[in-house]
């Protein structure tokens, strides 16, 4: 099983960027992916949802309006669409499959916004 973060980086306030993870070694539509972050210093929060054949979607009310959760399982792939990127959203963040009994982690990827 592997979930592979990409897409993160450094941008300037403002700015946007793009996460992806790419899911293998499991059934990528049985499972609900959701985006974490954790900043430095700060405990893992939940960012975004999305569920199997992305009938629903939710937010954290710190990103909303600005993120957007997509996935396309014929990729195996779910995406993170940041848009209007704070300094406060710097952080790594990590994809994570989840249905019950199991659950499945990304290594993550570090985003900074500063200028």
């Amino acid at each position: 099983v592997q979930l592979v973060e990409s897409g993160g980086g450094l941008v300037q306030p403002g700015g946007s960027l793009r996460l992806s993870c790419a899911a293998s070694g499991f059934t990528f539509s049985n499972y609900v992916m959701k985006w974490y972050r954790q900043a430095p210093g700060k405990e893992r929060e939940w960012v975004a949802s999305i569920t199997q054949f992305a009938g629903s979607i939710y937010y954290a009310d710190s990103v909303k309006g600005r993120f957007t959760i997509s996935r396309d399982n014929a990729k195996n792939t779910v995406y993170l669409q940041m848009n209007n990127l704070r300094p406060e959203d710097t952080a790594a963040y990590y994809c994570n499959a989840y249905r019950t009994n199991s659950e499945y982690w990304g290594q993550g990827t570090q985003v900074t916004v500063s200028s």
